[in-house]
């Protein structure tokens, strides 16, 4: 007779929802996160909430939270993006698994970014998608870089004027949140949302959050590359929008809009769609068959589950 085992069988990745299908991001903060079935529970003062882990694409744990070993089972197996943030989720400290279990993505985005020419490529791509009506090939990186930048302070004054909030620049300390101005504040929680997602992506395809091509050298430099592409259309005047409007709850009211922003305007799908194309171009965008090879390096892929003595093996 076979022993019942507690809980639910650990479902096959296949069987899972693919990150397009998922929700955008949940920020929780000083509750308790445990696990029952295949939901994870989320318990503060107020009661205790329900979630079915397979349809969240990240969750910010923010401070105050406390999580159980059953839980991030369960985030874990169900491919779940756990990041642990800072007070109103703007640091990053730590992150989860990816939800596939294939490398393709992340063999090509190294690549891509170890060649010279290839890296510039996908640079040029990135900022082409910012100026879609523009062709943009023949421009420097040094000349993309200044029209990126005229157009984000376009997108800042223009936000400003009409909400009518007062604008004197970027502005913000990131070792102390309540130094900045109420937009600067804003501003750095909704981004914290975009980097959230993005980061929720990029794992969950595969890839690294470190190999950027935009941005270099840091740890989340793709993030930054992935988030930017979003920023005037989400982030940026939503802020605006929300300071604008004075509530009590200022970066909680950000969260919130830009959460639902993200829902409403298919954010998840559109990041998806647009990594690929970034590293596969319009070639390959569907292959989500998960198969492990042998590397060779006369012959290049090679099947495994072989046993290759016949051939000189020890």
């Amino acid at each position: 007779m076979t022993k019942e085992m507690p809980g639910i069988v650990r479902p096959e990745l296949q069987a899972l929802p693919q990150v397009g299908d998922r929700m955008t991001f949940l920020y929780l903060e000083r509750c308790v996160i445990n696990r029952e079935d295949g939901a994870i529970t989320v318990k503060n003062e107020k009661g205790v909430i329900h979630i079915p882990a397979a349809m969240i694409s990240v969750l910010m744990l923010g401070p105050g939270t406390t999580i159980t070993h059953r839980a991030m089972e369960l985030i874990g197996d169900t491919g779940v993006s756990a990041i642990w943030v800072g007070e109103r989720g703007v640091r990053y400290y730590a992150a989860g698994r990816p939800l596939t279990g294939k490398a393709n993505l992340l063999l090509k985005q190294a690549e891509l970014v170890t060649n010279m020419r290839s890296h510039l490529a996908v640079a040029k791509k990135m900022y082409q998608m910012r100026f879609p009506e523009e062709d943009v090939s023949h421009l420097t990186m040094q000349q993309l870089r200044g029209r990126e930048g005229a157009r984000v302070r376009g997108i800042y004054r223009k936000c400003a004027r009409e909400s009518g909030v007062t604008w004197n620049g970027r502005d913000y300390n990131p070792d102390d949140f309540s130094a900045s101005d109420s937009i600067n504040q804003a501003l750095s929680a909704a981004h914290q949302c975009l980097y959230g997602l993005a980061a929720a992506v990029i794992q969950a395809l595969g890839c690294s959050l470190g190999l950027g091509f935009v941005h270099v050298g840091h740890e989340l430099s793709f993030v930054y590359d992935i988030a930017d592409l979003y920023k005037a259309e989400f982030s940026i005047p939503i802020a605006f929008r929300c300071v604008a409007q004075a509530p009590e709850d200022l970066c909680g009211t950000v969260r919130r809009e830009v959460r639902d922003a993200m829902a409403y305007g298919k954010l998840i799908s559109r990041m998806v769609h647009d990594l690929q194309f970034l590293l596969n171009g319009e070639e390959n965008m569907d292959d989500n068959v998960n198969v492990v090879y042998l590397w060779d390096d006369r012959f290049g892929n090679i099947h495994n589950g072989i046993n290759f003595e016949r051939e000189g093996g020890a």
